[in-house]
């Protein structure tokens, strides 16, 4: 219908179904629209047959500009607080030089690339079609717009909470390095996990923050990736059929 842009790392990203679904119906996509906009819809399903979509009820939450083809985040998801969590990448760079970050996104407050946001779709404050929770870190902030959790994000295209828990784990796919970048439950948000200056846990020369400054999270883990690879987040197993593997975060990488 032409609503998707697919191809290179644009296209359909991400889907999450309303933890209360069972009730209202309601799921959220995340998309790259013509024009490389990250678009995130809101859906409910079809009255008539629960394997589709009733797709006269869809609705724009949420638009953002991308500038290049490649780094477009793409996560949707519900946290244990109900709120829409939503991860978009610094809108990627072209090449050579393949320069990175060249628009600085995942420093600058004043963009939604580059950032992990947090929104209420429960209760809209117009003319948002979305609210901001009051318990977002930078609500009155002039510096930082009100919708964003946490920044210095390069790609995070898979993020995932541990049911059990409710801590977040944010696969962000790298260059360099890869990295896995983790916020545990009751977090009060406001996090920098430090791209551009940043990657993983290693000082990037690029003089937009300060290395290893105290204000940065570090990354809970990393690799050296050989070749084109890409870090794919999985999830916290909570399951009950292998005993030794529960609690533990499993994720896998594009290419080994």
């Amino acid at each position: 219908t032409g609503l998707v842009q697919a191809g290179g790392e644009a296209g359909l990203l991400g889907l999450a179904f309303h933890p209360g679904y069972a009730q209202n119906g309601v799921f959220c996509v995340y998309r790259t629209a013509p024009g490389l906009v990250a678009t995130v819809d809101r859906f409910t399903v079809s009255a008539t047959d629960p394997n589709v979509a009733d797709f006269a009820s869809r609705s724009t939450l949420l638009t953002q500009q991308m500038i290049y083809g490649n780094h477009n985040g793409g996560s949707v998801l519900f946290g244990p607080d109900g709120y829409l969590y939503i991860s978009l990448g610094d809108g990627g760079s072209t090449g050579p030089p393949w320069v990175q970050d060249p628009f600085n996104s995942g420093q600058d407050g004043q963009t939604l690339r580059a950032k992990m946001l947090r929104i209420d779709i429960d209760n809209p404050q117009p003319p948002l079609p979305y609210g901001i929770p009051a318990s977002n870190p930078f609500v009155g902030s002039a510096q930082f717009l009100p919708e964003i959790w946490a920044y210095g994000l390069r790609n995070p295209w898979r993020c995932s909470f541990d049911r059990l828990t409710g801590d977040l784990y944010i696969a962000d796919v790298g260059g360099n390095w890869e990295e896995l970048d983790f916020e545990p439950a009751g977090s009060p948000g406001g996090r920098n996990y430090g791209w551009s200056c940043m990657v993983g846990n290693h000082c990037n020369n690029i003089p937009v923050c300060t290395c290893f400054d105290a204000s940065l999270t570090p990354a809970l883990f990393e690799y050296n990736p050989v070749g084109s690879q890409a870090v794919i987040g999985g999830h916290v197993y909570r399951g009950c059929a292998i005993p030794d593997l529960r609690g533990s975060y499993l994720f896998a990488d594009y290419i080994t």
